[in-house]
């Protein structure tokens, strides 16, 4: 290894940091077992120190906070702050963030200079999405937050394999982690996890041509499965046709919605246990499905979620909801308190039959239609949200279907010829390899009229004749 090398460097630091996440997964194991009244008091007092933290070091957040006491506040005066909106960390950036270390310029340096991912001389790791609504963010994660998130999103796995947490035991296991692969994304260092000291991981580039893909898992043999849910879905259905023989023993699916054809696949393919996962870059993880029993568990004790309706009032469990506001109870250093997720879930009744006592969401559907249909090719939201969504130039965008590719508005100053042709190369691995696109930048997306909501992907309509 080269002391100069940023890879290199960032490796070292990144073992250490993994080192700490085994080290704290034995207690968030433990934690699934706790009974109600000690995850609501444990809750309970994360709260008070996140909105302690936050009206002392957050501008923003202070003024929203107001007269509101940290040290006796409850989950239910969470209602008395106003909602939290994604414009508002696009506009506030340098207002919501604690430590002094960093401002949005500084972040975007990190993201503009770094060759591969890094932390900054403090700790912190920064990454940049465009998320499900289209608008691209900018984001911080300190090192325990890191830590936490990475505990969050691999607890469930560790204990139906290892109920006490410590991994004990030995053997042979290989993960294949699908995700982006590479910067600015955070999914490649949340699931990039080796969460035994005999686990090898293998990353392979979601978004590489699929024959690609193909071959990378066939060469690596997993004995365990972590990615994109639709790239999951398509392997699973290669191996159901024979193409692709492998036998991962556990299965986990993040990044996108996870359809019935894909779980179907997935079963057929090798019937292990799956772990669905519902996360942003903004909070983290909000729900992960236990591998035995329906929906996803939310992570209770590191998030408050809140079912509102338009006016961002709480509902009932059995009342319809607007949307979904998250309150992220390990993010520090840019806190999101009542975060309009934009997502609708739905809550389920009854306890699981894994035992937990944490409450469960119903699988989120997500929106099917944001996938594009060419002929028989289909082309995943993903192809262009990888492109559109992480450019720094680009605040906000929409994609509107044509018959031979897309005609994209954006709101920003990219290089539109640039843009074009990576937009060329995303879309060439799902078989459109001529694919026409337009790009303008303008000032303003028009929204639709009845709700005031932005339509990021809009299809073409289907001939009825």
């Amino acid at each position: 290894m080269v002391l100069g090398d940023p890879k290199a460097a960032y490796e070292r630091l990144r073992a250490a940091h993994l080192h700490v996440v085994r080290a704290s997964l034995a207690d968030h194991v433990a934690r699934l077992a706790w009974p109600r009244e000690r995850i609501d008091l444990y809750r309970t007092e994360r709260l008070r120190s996140l909105l302690g933290v936050a009206r002392e070091r957050s501008a923003f957040h202070a003024a929203r906070i107001g007269d509101l006491d940290p040290a006796t506040v409850t989950v239910e005066d969470l209602a008395r702050l106003p909602v939290m909106l994604k414009q508002d960390v696009t506009d506030e950036w340098d207002r919501i963030v604690t430590v002094p270390d960093i401002d949005l310029a500084g972040a975007e340096r990190v993201l503009a200079d770094q060759p591969w991912f890094s932390y900054t001389p403090t700790g912190l790791q920064v990454f940049s999405s465009g998320g499900s609504s289209g608008v691209r963010g900018v984001y911080v994660w300190d090192w325990d937050q890191f830590a936490t998130l990475a505990c969050l999103a691999w607890r469930w796995q560790t204990r139906a394999e290892h109920p006490s947490g410590t991994g004990g035991g030995g053997g042979q296991a290989r993960l294949a982690v699908l995700e982006a692969g590479e910067p600015p994304h955070a999914s490649t260092p949340l699931f990039d996890v080796a969460t035994l000291p005999w686990m090898e991981t293998f990353v392979v580039p979601a978004a590489a041509p699929f024959e690609q893909v193909l071959h990378a898992v066939a060469q690596v043999r997993p004995t365990h499965l972590v990615g994109y849910a639709s790239v999951v879905g398509r392997l699973a259905r290669a191996v159901v046709a024979g193409e692709l023989d492998i036998r991962p023993v556990r299965v986990s699916t993040n990044s996108e919605p996870l359809g019935e054809e894909d779980r179907e696949a997935i079963d057929a393919a090798w019937g292990a246990p799956l772990h669905n996962l519902w996360g942003s870059t903004e909070i983290g993880v909000q729900a992960v499905g236990c591998g035995l029993g329906e929906g996803l568990h939310i992570s209770e004790d590191e998030v408050i979620l809140e079912r509102v309706d338009a006016a961002g009032k709480p509902v009932g469990p059995d009342e319809p909801a607007v949307r979904t506001l998250a309150t992220g109870l390990a993010g520090r250093t840019f806190p999101f308190i009542r975060y309009d997720l934009g997502d609708e879930v739905t809550l389920l009744p009854g306890r699981c039959e894994c035992g937990s006592a944490m409450r469960r969401v119903a699988d989120i559907a997500g929106r099917r239609d944001d996938d594009f249909r060419y002929g028989e090719q289909l082309v995943p939201a993903a192809a262009f949200r990888h492109v559109l969504g992480t450019d720094p130039r680009i605040s906000e965008y929409q994609v509107r279907q044509t018959a031979t590719g897309a005609d994209v508005l954006v709101v920003g100053s990219p290089d539109v010829t640039a843009v074009v042709t990576a937009l060329g190369e995303s879309l060439r691995p799902y078989g459109i390899p001529a694919a026409t696109i337009t790009v303008h930048a303008v000032e303003e997306i028009p929204r639709t009229a009845a709700t005031g909501k932005l339509r990021r992907f809009v299809g073409r309509r289907r001939s009825t004749g």
